[in-house]
């Protein structure tokens, strides 16, 4: 080390070359399944929030403990739910229990598209490249925007009338 260097760097570069540091081989894998051959993830949409586990199996779908044809009642939630597994051509092949809280049923079958499509990728790895190019490994970020003070709503002014 050359003197132009202040003392501070040295006393860094030392520390740093003497201790033992950890590199992403000794750090503990994830489990990605289960001692009964489920796999775990976490999807969220909006302020919904899914629990997900999938496992082989025939199909079936339970959300909060009720059937997803009871819970999803509207077409258009339970498609939304079945995309990942359409994508990947896996339809019928695992059954999918999940817990939802928060938000709306909208964004409750988006919550569990993601959790659904996380755990499909620990189940099968080479599923992850169909499943990103589909959009459904993203977490979808957009949120409903604050209301401002001075404003009816987010953005919406009140009623202007002159006279």
């Amino acid at each position: 080390m050359s003197e132009t260097q202040p003392r501070t760097l040295q006393d860094l570069r030392a520390l740093g070359a003497g201790g033992t540091t950890r590199t992403a081989e000794d750090a503990p894998a994830k489990p990605l399944k289960d001692q009964l051959g489920r796999s775990y993830a976490t999807g969220k949409r909006k302020n919904a929030i899914a629990r997900v586990w999938v496992k082989p199996g025939t199909g079936k779908v339970t959300v909060n403990g009720r059937d997803v044809q009871v819970y999803f009642a509207r077409p258009v939630l339970r498609m939304l739910l079945n995309q990942p597994f359409t994508v990947a051509s896996r339809v019928g092949q695992y059954d999918v229990f999940c817990t939802v809280t928060g938000g709306g049923l909208s964004g409750q079958a988006g919550a569990v598209r993601h959790g659904v499509s996380k755990a499909l990728t620990y189940q099968e790895p080479e599923l992850r490249g169909v499943l990103k190019a589909g959009g459904f490994l993203t977490r979808d970020s957009r949120v409903v925007e604050r209301k401002k003070y001075g404003k009816a709503k987010a953005r919406r002014s009140f009623q202007f009338s002159k006279r």
